[in-house]
């Protein structure tokens, strides 16, 4: 009997940090035994027919978000595939955009799928935060942390983080002279604002939870 393969879309709109992505999900797919199908597109069509979608983001929430709403309608594929059920990962800017609105340089609506606003981070600590930081959680609070130790480390590098968020929404911080959401989730969407492909052991376990999930809308 024939196991199918899943197909996973890495999201291109010309300005994320695509190859490391795609090698990090390459390496949990073979971690975990599952047949996959990872495909780098912009095509609306590969979009909307993908069993998993992942967005890196990488640069400004402006830029970010330009790129998705000007590339061959992939905003409207996106909303359809995620309102259907898809699940949806967005890594660093790619978890940024799901909120509302990004402060950095203008105000720029976000995908509006979770509540909050992404501001400059306010701190005496050097900015951009780079480097390696502690994840606070509960564990068992979610499948997407299953296997992932409270206080293990990930790789963050950014000046932005997301704000006058639904407390809800929130499954990790982290601490930088202040709390910062570190994994926001909600229905089928996660979002990391760490670099889940830079975050050794710890990412690739989140990575694979990832592609096992099979969330519910209910």
């Amino acid at each position: 009997m024939k196991h199918p393969t899943t197909k996973i879309v890495i999201i291109d709109y010309h300005g994320g940090n695509l190859a490391s992505a795609q090698m990090a999900i390459a390496f949990a797919c073979h971690q975990i035994n599952i047949k996959v199908d990872i495909l780098i597109s912009d095509n609306p069509q590969d979009i909307m027919e993908a069993d998993k979608i992942i967005l890196p983001g990488q640069g400004a929430f402006k830029d970010c978000m330009q790129g998705i709403s000007q590339t061959k309608n992939i905003h409207q594929a996106l909303n359809y595939s995620v309102s259907r059920g898809t699940p949806f990962l967005g890594i660093c800017v790619g978890m940024q955009i799901m909120a509302e609105k990004g402060l950095e340089h203008d105000v720029t609506l976000g995908l509006g799928w979770i509540e909050g606003e992404v501001r400059k981070m306010k701190t005496h600590l050097p900015l951009p935060q780079m480097g390696w930081n502690e994840l606070h959680f509960k564990k068992g609070c979610h499948p997407i942390l299953e296997g992932v130790e409270p206080n293990s480390h990930a790789y963050f590098v950014h000046s932005y983080a997301l704000t006058h968020e639904n407390k809800k929404d929130v499954l990790a911080t982290t601490d930088y002279e202040m709390d910062i959401p570190a994994i926001v989730a909600k229905d089928n969407k996660i979002g990391t604002q760490f670099h889940v492909e830079k975050s050794q052991s710890v990412g690739l376990k989140i990575i694979s939870n990832f592609l096992l999930w099979q969330p519910s809308l209910s």
